[in-house]
């Protein structure tokens, strides 16, 4: 028990990098016999993820909804998050399309060819995505998060009918109706609530296997790839992380700067979210980390977050749905020498903001709002072919993005709603509270 003390005691972040650094040096190391002898580690981690997200959600959810005292009061906050959720979306596809005109990553002498592991994606309708929001079969819908091979070969998580949604949606009809009911139920409310605390200390024990999961990802993933998959797209690798640093940094600070709030503190406390987000690649398997950072270290009151940040999980990407479409708008006119019309960067803007939101229901996001953001803009498609090779490595930055601006946004609405605790705020934590000694106590999530 000293030993596990010890690690204990060590900064969840610093454990994190330094899975990640060894992780790194493994593969580097071994070669592709790195994925043979550390993947399992990753895809363990991965697999324990996927047990809790639904289950966490859940019951979290409903007791969110059931809390926070009805409709008025989660329209209210509802409301709030979609505005920040689009306001935010429109300046990534500002800095993505900014980014690409200065950095014109589409030119030089580029011999691109499409990978032969891709496949056009299909876009569904507004109605068929609409209509997967409510669940057939609600057993099928909390089945759990599995994987799932998309149009483009891509494995991702996925929920029962491809998403998070359905999860919230029922959840949230079993919350609304606690509430209808008042007293009548008062043990069914206490219950779900005494469930919620449970998942979210399941939660807090699997997180502890971060580092471990680190290790194995990136370990599996710098031994499988080689950097000849890198060099001939090595402009557009760089201008995304550029893009997506840039909104990270000066976007989600400034609107921090703006409602008072030091981005110092909140990066730091929002770190352990970001972390997983980029070794795992996966909204859905930062999820948790994401709902723990932002209750326990950022001071966001427990119940707002249960909700905000499982939707966001689902349509918010400022990473793969805002910049990475406008990237490739750029990259795929500067690559024909076909320059964009102001008209085409107006459909671009519309088209990225709106679409996250369209194909919410989808897994693959980023593939899909780059179809439907090349289509709208009557742009060749060619582009999503020549990246697919290299999309795991933009897909790490992507991902990051999308969880920070997922934990931000509750953070903003928080604050403007008296929901953000600030002396925890002020104080933030690198750890998410595993540790018993650790433990966060505050207003919000007595």
């Amino acid at each position: 028990m000293t030993l596990v003390s010890a690690w204990l005691r060590i900064p969840f972040w610093q454990r994190v990098l330094g899975g990640f650094v060894l992780g790194a040096l493994a593969g580097w190391l071994l070669g592709p016999a790195a994925e043979t002898w550390f993947g399992p580690l990753g895809d363990l981690y991965v697999t324990l993820i996927k047990m809790i997200a639904v289950p966490l959600v859940f019951f979290a959810v409903i007791n969110a909804i059931s809390s926070l005292h009805g409709q008025k009061s989660v329209a209210a906050l509802g409301g709030r998050t979609f505005l920040w959720f689009i306001i935010t979306a429109a300046l990534a596809v500002g800095i993505g399309l900014a980014v690409g005109t200065l950095m014109q990553p589409g030119t030089g002498n580029l011999s691109l060819s499409m990978d032969h592991g891709y496949t056009p994606r299909e876009v569904p309708s507004v109605v068929k995505v609409v209509m997967d929001v409510v669940p057939s079969n609600v057993f099928y819908a909390l089945t759990g998060i599995g994987t799932k091979v998309n149009a483009a070969g891509e494995t991702v998580l996925a929920a029962g009918r491809g998403s998070i949604l359905p999860v919230i949606f029922f959840a949230g009809l079993l919350g609304f109706a606690m509430v209808k009911l008042g007293d009548k139920v008062a043990e069914a409310r206490k219950l779900t609530g005494q469930m919620s605390d449970i998942m979210i200390q399941v939660t807090r024990f699997v997180l502890e296997m971060t580092p471990l999961g680190t290790f194995g990802l990136i370990a599996g993933l710098v031994g499988s790839y080689g950097f000849e998959k890198l060099l001939p797209l090595g402009s557009f690798v760089l201008a995304l992380y550029v893009a997506c640093a840039l909104h990270i940094v000066l976007v989600y600070g400034s609107l921090l700067l703006v409602h008072g709030l030091n981005p110092l503190k909140f990066f730091r406390g929002a770190a352990p979210g970001m972390q997983v987000a980029f070794v795992s690649s996966s909204s859905f398997a930062a999820m948790p980390a994401a709902m723990r950072s932002i209750t326990h270290n950022l001071g966001v009151n427990k119940d707002y977050a249960s909700f905000a940040v499982p939707l966001g999980a689902s349509i918010k990407m400022d990473g793969c749905g805002a910049i990475y479409p406008a990237l490739c708008a750029v990259f795929i006119a500067q690559y024909t020498g076909v320059p964009l019309t102001p008209e085409q960067y107006v459909v671009v803007l519309i088209a990225s903001v709106l679409g996250s939101f369209g194909t919410a229901g989808v897994p693959g996001t980023a593939v899909v709002m780059a179809t439907v953001v090349l289509s709208a803009a009557n742009l060749p498609l060619e582009t999503i072919g020549y990246l697919y090779a290299i999309d795991r490595i933009l897909d790490m930055m992507r991902t990051m993005t999308n969880v920070t601006g997922q934990m931000l946004v509750p953070v903003l609405v928080a604050k403007e709603t008296g929901l953000l605790d600030r002396e925890v705020y002020d104080n933030p934590s690198t750890n998410l509270g595993v540790d018993e000694g650790e433990e966060r106590t505050s207003q919000h999530d007595r």
